[in-house]
C-alpha cells in the first residue's frame, strides 16, 4: 500500500505573526518557518502505518516555493521514503492546492492520502474536503484514531458532540486532528539519511492545472487588543452592559 502525505511550509507556531505596514499580508522576512503542525501529525501517522507493515511506501508532497524542500527533508527524516515538490512562487489557494494534489494522486496512485485538517497560516480547513470531492473518494476528517485493515480504514473523528467512528473504503482521504498522535523528533542520523532520499521538483504547468487565485485579499489586520474585564454589582448591571456596550443581546 502506498501512502501520500501533503505537507505545508508555514510560519513556526512559536513565532509572533507581524502584519505588513501596508496591510497586504503577513511579514515573512527573517521569520522562522517550519512544517504545519497538523501535517507533522499526518506524516507521523503514515510512518507508523509503514512501521506496522500496513504501508510499503510513504510519499510526501508539498506545493510552494523552493524553500519548501526543507519541509520535505524534515518529513523524509521522520521516515518518509520519497518527496515531491510542486514548485511555484504564486499564491496557492485551497482549490488550486486540491487540484494540484489531485494531479499528483492521479500520477502516484496511492491507496490512502493523509493531510492535516488545516494549515495554521490561513486556517481554511478546505483542501482535504475539496480533494475528496475532486477524486470522488470517501473522506474522514478530524481523525483522532486510524485503523487500516485490508481495503477499509476505520476512523474515529472528533465532532462537537464527542466522537464519531466511520468506516471508509480505500482509496480514501483522511485529515488529522491534534490528538491522533505525538510526532517524533527527527534524529541526526535520519536527518543525514534524508539528504540522500529522492526529492523530485515539478512545475504546476506540467500537471496541467490552472492555479490562478479565485479570491482577492482586501487587507490583513491584527485583531483588536483585548480589553480588561470589569466587575458588575448585579445581574441587572450585567444585562445592561451586554445590551448597551457589548450589544450582544
Amino acid at each position: 500500500m502506498k501512502l501520500l502525505v501533503a505537507v505545508k511550509r508555514v510560519i513556526d507556531y512559536n513565532v509572533k505573526v507581524r502584519v505588513k505596514a501596508d496591510q497586504t499580508g503577513v511579514d515573512l522576512a527573517n521569520v522562522k518557518m517550519s512544517m504545519n503542525p497538523f501535517d507533522e501529525i499526518a506524516v507521523e501517522e503514515a510512518v507508523r502505518l509503514k512501521e506496522a507493515g500496513i504501508a510499503t511506501e510513504v510519499v510526501v508532497v508539498s506545493l510552494g516555493v523552493l524553500q519548501s524542500q526543507e519541509t520535505l527533508r524534515t518529513a523524509l527524516a521522520m521516515g518518509a521514503d520519497r518527496a515531491i515538490l510542486v514548485q511555484t512562487d504564486a499564491e496557492l489557494q485551497p482549490l488550486a492546492v486540491a487540484k494540484l494534489l489531485k494531479a499528483v494522486v492521479d500520477k502516484e496512485a496511492p491507496q490512502l492520502v493523509i493531510l492535516g485538517k488545516q494549515a495554521i497560516d490561513d486556517d481554511s480547513n478546505q483542501t482535504g474536503q475539496m480533494l475528496a470531492a475532486l477524486l470522488d473518494w470517501p473522506q474522514a476528517t478530524f481523525a483522532s484514531k486510524v485503523v487500516v485493515a485490508g481495503s477499509e480504514a476505520t476512523v474515529t473523528r472528533e465532532i462537537d458532540g464527542g466522537l464519531e467512528t466511520l468506516a471508509v473504503s480505500l482509496p480514501a482521504i483522511i485529515t488529522t486532528d491534534l490528538r491522533l498522535n505525538e510526532p517524533r523528533y527527527a534524529s541526526l542520523p535520519n536527518i543525514m539519511k534524508a539528504k540522500k532520499k529522492p526529492l523530485d521538483v515539478i512545475d504546476p504547468a506540467s500537471l496541467g492545472v490552472d492555479i490562478a487565485p479565485r479570491l482577492t485579499t482586501l487587507k490583513v489586520t491584527e485583531p483588536p487588543k483585548r480589553q480588561g474585564g470589569v466587575k458588575v454589582a448585579s445581574v441587572a448591571d450585567l444585562v445592561a452592559k451586554l445590551r448597551t456596550e457589548a450589544k450582544v443581546i
